[in-house]
């Protein structure tokens, strides 16, 4: 189990495990606890599609980071076993930003709602999971 008491420091060595998110998306942590996390993402030409806008992976890829963050501080090791995306709007802006919050933690599921807004304030993405522990 992740303490709660871990600095945004001590989350981000920990979740540099998550190697696509970190390295080949280029995730970060903003802010992490039980139940909650915010996460960004700078855009770069490989998050772009050939149409122009903003790969759905990319954006799902944020989504799960900030899941995979708010559903293990303080709690049992977690996965994501069902998750729902629904795309809002083109990005417009240069980052994207998701912030994870737990909408009810039982003690076997967790249910969570990831909602991902570009630099412009854009609502961009909705996503849903249910976790097990």
């Amino acid at each position: 189990m992740l303490s709660e008491d871990m600095t945004v420091e001590q989350i981000s060595e920990y979740f540099n495990g998550d190697k696509f998110a970190t390295q080949a998306a280029g995730c970060r942590v903003v802010e992490g606890s039980r139940g909650h996390a915010i996460c960004e993402m700078e855009l770069a030409p490989v998050h772009y599609n050939a149409q122009g806008g903003v790969m759905g992976g990319a954006i799902f890829t944020l989504a799960d980071f900030a899941l995979a963050i708010a559903c293990n501080i303080g709690e049992e090791p977690t996965v994501s076993v069902s998750n729902t995306i629904e795309f809002m709007s083109a990005c417009k802006g240069t980052k994207l930003i998701a912030e994870c919050s737990v909408d009810k933690s039982g003690r076997k599921l967790g249910f969570y709602t990831v909602d991902v807004r570009d630099d412009t304030g854009r609502a961009v993405a909705r996503m849903s999971a249910t976790c097990f522990r």
